[in-house]
């Protein structure tokens, strides 16, 4: 094992043979949007993730199902299609899996991906002077929460959906190219910003690993330089908190230090809890340029929204 539960990563890693390791996570959930289809899709690119945040490239997947007995199996149907639709952009095999009954839905794969064991990406590694790069922008969790209440513009969430349904590949892609060119390890550290938030997975990120003598650090975010998609500000300015978040602020609120100005909507955006999130990079200062434009010829725009300082007595920082 190179990779195990230490660090909270965001996969597992194995090692198969001199030069070719496995990479092994799985992720399932429930509706999070109305269209079948759409769920699926979201369900698969969420799951693809975290094998794309830790370097790997997703090669098999099983599928992992919930439905109710009495259901309309037109809509496992369409759910199943949406699945395969985006395991099919991927070239990631969907070679079997496993259903149950059950009275909620619940949708999503285990997936199996191929990595070189000396280039692995793990959430920890950021280094000082390090630039954050983020490649979503957020708000996913509050925009959810808003169409539930009946609360959220038609472009809202089609923004929402559309990111959410965008795989991480381009964006592994895009970092694999530009270690080729540096010719050397210039990406310090990556994590796929899901369920704990922005600052729940920099909080890992800052932590270090002391058993690989990987120190800690402190990340400090610039409020005003995270993206954030359409709507979502109103959102949170209306309340439309979950659960997910308030626990997330709960846990985190004793390794974060705010500056007195940043606005209680900003600051719970950074907790939000998101599907199918961004990668956050932490990266050589002096390759920030070379990423950005490797990254927006892969289509991905990635923001700055931060940098790695050395450590304080907080992990995290938002000025």
């Amino acid at each position: 094992m190179l990779v195990g539960f230490s660090t909270n990563d965001d996969a597992g890693v194995y090692l198969l043979a001199e030069g070719l390791a496995l990479v092994q996570t799985v992720d399932f959930f429930t509706p999070i949007v109305d269209d079948p289809f759409t769920f699926g899709q979201i369900a698969a690119a969420n799951s693809l993730s975290d094998v794309y945040a830790m370097g790997g490239r997703p090669v098999s997947a099983l599928s992992i199902v919930g439905f109710p007995e009495k259901g309309d199996t037109a809509i496992l149907e369409q759910i199943l299609r949406g699945g395969l639709d985006k395991m099919g952009e991927a070239k990631c095999s969907v070679i079997g899996g496993h259903s149950i009954r059950n009275d909620d839905i619940q949708f999503g794969y285990a997936v199996t991906g191929v990595i070189n064991p000396l280039h692995v990406w793990r959430n920890v590694g950021a280094q000082t002077n390090d630039v954050l790069l983020l490649t979503k922008a957020l708000g996913t969790g509050v925009i959810s929460t808003a169409v539930k209440n009946g609360r959220a513009e038609p472009s809202s969430l089609g923004a929402a959906i559309a990111s959410m349904a965008q795989l991480n590949r381009a964006a592994a892609e895009a970092l694999h190219e530009l270690e080729a060119q540096a010719g050397k390890r210039s990406v310090h550290a990556v994590t796929d910003v899901s369920g704990f938030g922005l600052l729940g997975h920099a909080r890992e990120m800052a932590l270090g690993d002391a058993a690989s003598g990987i120190a800690r650090v402190t990340l400090e975010n610039v409020a005003a330089d995270v993206p954030l998609l359409p709507g979502a500000l109103d959102a949170a300015r209306q309340g439309m908190i979950s659960g997910g978040l308030k626990n997330n602020r709960e846990f985190l609120r004793d390794c974060i230090d705010f500056a007195g100005h940043v606005a209680e909507e900003n600051r719970a955006l950074l907790f939000d809890p998101q599907t199918s999130g961004g990668l956050l990079i932490a990266l050589a200062p002096e390759q920030e340029e070379a990423a950005r434009v490797i990254l927006e010829r892969h289509g991905v725009s990635a923001k700055r929204i931060g940098r790695v300082v050395p450590k304080t007595s907080k992990l995290l920082m938002v000025v």
